[in-house]
C-alpha cells in the first residue's frame, strides 16, 4: 500500500471511530403547546422549545433526537429513562423537584385567564364564583385553578391538553381558561378579534420554565446550564426568541 492509501485509510479510520463515539441524546417535548412546541401537518415539531433545544445540543456538540410525548406521561417517562430531558415548558415546582431536576430558567411566564370577547369576568382572581374555568390536567395552572377557582366555588375542568381547553372556550363550553400567558396570549391573538380576551394576569405566579433531568443526571444538568448560559451571551437565544415574541420573555 503506497503512502498516500495509507494516509486515505487512517483518516477513514479516525472519522468512522468519532461518528460512532458521537454523543446523543434524546429530549422529549410536548408537540401541543404552540408557539413553545407543536406539530406541523408534516408531522414534524417545531416553536420556541425546540429551536433551544436544538441550539443546545450544537452548543453541546451531541447529536440530539427530539420527540413529542403527551403531557401526563412526560415525567414518568423520562424516570423510565426514555429519553434523557425534557425541555417542554415546564415549570420547575417544589412538587417536581421531588421527582426530578431542573436546569436554570430559559424563560419566566406568569399565570394568565382567558374568556370569552362578551363576558363580564374582569378579575382573574374574584370572578368565577359559579362559572366554569378550564385548564391542562397536571401542570401548575391546574393546581392553581384547584387550589383557588374549586374552593371559591368555581367549576374547575380538566383537559389533556390547552388547545382541547381553548377549543371548549371558543365553543362557550367553559367561561374562562386559565395558562401560561404566553400560549394563551397567541391563542387567543390567532382565534380572531370576535373569540376571547386576556383580562389579565394571575397575581404572584411568575415561575422558571426549566429543562427537566433525572436527579441522578447532574453531569448532564451542569452541562445543559453552562450551553444555557452560552447562547444568552452569544445572542443566539434572543435570535429564537425573537422568532416567536416580540418582547423579553427571559
Amino acid at each position: 500500500m503506497n503512502n498516500v492509501l495509507r494516509f486515505a485509510s487512517a483518516c477513514a479510520l479516525v472519522i468512522a471511530a468519532s461518528t460512532a463515539q458521537a454523543e446523543t441524546l434524546k429530549i422529549a417535548t410536548e408537540g401541543a403547546y404552540p408557539p413553545f412546541n407543536y406539530v406541523d401537518s408534516s408531522n414534524q415539531l417545531h416553536g420556541f422549545d425546540v429551536d433551544i433545544a436544538n441550539a443546545l445540543c450544537e452548543q453541546m456538540k451531541v447529536e440530539c433526537t427530539i420527540v413529542a410525548q403527551d403531557w401526563e406521561g412526560i415525567i414518568p417517562a423520562l424516570l423510565a429513562k426514555k429519553y434523557d430531558a425534557v425541555v417542554a415548558s415546564m415549570i420547575a415546582t417544589d412538587e417536581r423537584k421531588k421527582k426530578i431536576a431542573f436546569t436554570n430558567h430559559y424563560y419566566r411566564t406568569p399565570l394568565s385567564v382567558a374568556v370569552a370577547k362578551d363576558s363580564d369576568i374582569s378579575d382573574a382572581q374574584t370572578d368565577f364564583k359559579g362559572r366554569s374555568v378550564g385548564a391542562q390536567a397536571s401542570s401548575t395552572q391546574a393546581i392553581y385553578a384547584e387550589d383557588h377557582y374549586g374552593p371559591a366555588g368555581a367549576d374547575v375542568k380538566f383537559y389533556p391538553t390547552l388547545d382541547e381547553a381553548n377549543s371548549d372556550l371558543a365553543a362557550g363550553r367553559v367561561d374562562g381558561v386559565i395558562a401560561d400567558k404566553f400560549p394563551l396570549l397567541a391563542w387567543a391573538e390567532s382565534a380572531g378579534k370576535d373569540c376571547c380576551k386576556i383580562i389579565g394576569d394571575v397575581n404572584g405566579t411568575t415561575a422558571d420554565a426549566s429543562i427537566a433531568v433525572r436527579q441522578e443526571d447532574n453531569a448532564l444538568r451542569e452541562r445543559l446550564n453552562q450551553a444555557l448560559d452560552a447562547i444568552v451571551a452569544n445572542g443566539t437565544y434572543q435570535k429564537i426568541s425573537s422568532r416567536y415574541f416580540a418582547f423579553d420573555i427571559y
